[in-house]
């Protein structure tokens, strides 16, 4: 009686009730709790959810509830089946479970949150299901989020790509990086441009003209997608990003004027000088000033690379560039979500599946809004 009493205040299925409550003899563990429909009440169809005449009843199925106390628990019941005047005979609605599952629908919401905070085989271990009753359950959550979520009020996004797999294999990952949003918004296979092409054709000509800031790396194909399709927003390029490019030339001469130096005789004036050259002057060690100051000394192109790189340093502090989006953004902000993504894809152990790791990262950083359900049992 005290199951039936807790289910009747915190699950109640208008139209059904609880009836009496056995212990499985098989195991002498589950609680099976039988349901019937009220007295009198009428079935609903399936696909428009309009009360239509009852047509006959299939076999008893079991679905699996929310345990309680570490004891399983599983509604039993006799699905009806109505003669709709639009759809024809098909199954009643169940206003507990979805389709064919035979997981109810607010354990799957249970097994889902459990999901984000240890892995999907540890759920499963723990709660006695399928590793893909996990997945069922994530597919239910996700797919209920994506298709109520609010995107009328991105105006800023970032754009970059995350490693999959082994054997360079990335995908490409753009965030909504608003200061009160910051989630992820769309996933695609590769880092092409036509990857990128396809999230502006899914987010809509309107919506994209909505856009007013886009964080990307300098990866071209990206640089002239966002060109073409975000005619209205302000490309940030990162700082990192840009200096990165100074670094890799200043190193690519330094490598070339030390071997010439080295094959026409000269002292080895750049031999252990790659970190003093690449790092700032304030960051270097007091060791490392005094070999800097007489590397100063020499009228070489290693010299002159750095000093128009140090020159350059100075753009990042004028006061009308990004300036437009008043330094609001970065990659930087791009960067420390997917390196949440990244953290989900390690404690995963891998996805075989692209679609897999879809799901995977929509539930943990997507900021889907969640089913409606009467009890998070949590």
């Amino acid at each position: 009686m005290l199951l039936k009493t807790i289910l009747n205040r915190i699950q109640h299925y208008k139209g059904f009730v609880y009836k009496s409550v056995q212990i499985d003899q098989s195991t002498g563990r589950e609680r099976i709790i039988d349901i019937e429909p009220r007295k009198n009440s009428r079935a609903t169809c399936s696909k428009c959810c309009k009360k239509s005449p009852g047509y006959d009843r299939l076999p008893e199925r079991l679905f699996m509830f929310v345990p309680m106390w570490s004891i399983p628990v599983l509604f039993r019941y006799r699905p009806r089946r109505v003669n709709c005047n639009v759809h024809g005979v098909v199954v009643e609605h169940l206003p507990w479970a979805k389709g064919k599952s035979s997981l109810c629908n607010a354990f799957r919401f249970f097994l889902s949150q459990w999901a984000r905070l240890i892995s999907w085989s540890q759920v499963a271990d723990r709660f006695g299901v399928s590793w893909d009753s996990i997945f069922e359950s994530i597919k239910y959550v996700v797919d209920h989020g994506l298709k109520n979520r609010d995107l009328s009020e991105v105006q800023a996004i970032g754009v970059d790509e995350i490693a999959i797999k082994s054997g360079h294999k990335y995908a490409t990952v753009v965030y909504q990086i608003d200061a009160g949003c910051r989630r992820l918004l769309w996933i695609g296979k590769d880092r092409k441009a036509k990857t990128l092409l396809r999230f502006f054709h899914d987010f809509g000509k309107e919506r994209t003209e909505r856009i007013k800031v886009i964080c990307s790396d300098m990866w071209k194909p990206y640089l002239k997608v966002i060109a073409k399709k975000a005619v209205n927003a302000v490309n940030v390029l990162d700082r990192f990003h840009i200096m990165k490019m100074f670094n890799d030339a200043l190193d690519k001469v330094r490598r070339e004027e030390s071997a010439k130096l080295s094959k026409d005789g000269y002292e080895p004036v750049l031999k252990n000088t790659r970190w003093i050259l690449a790092k700032r002057p304030e960051n270097l060690t007091d060791k490392q000033r005094p070999r800097l100051k007489e590397l100063l000394s020499y009228n070489i192109k290693s010299v002159r690379a750095y000093l128009l790189r140090e020159d350059f340093q100075q753009f990042w502090e004028y006061v009308s560039h990004w300036f437009l989006t008043k330094r609001q953004y970065s990659s930087g902000i791009v960067e420390a979500i997917n390196a949440n993504a990244k953290m989900t894809i390690r404690t995963a152990h891998g996805f075989r599946q692209f679609e897999t790791l879809k799901y995977a990262l929509f539930h943990k950083l997507g900021g889907l809004p969640l089913p409606q359900i009467n009890h998070k049992f949590f």
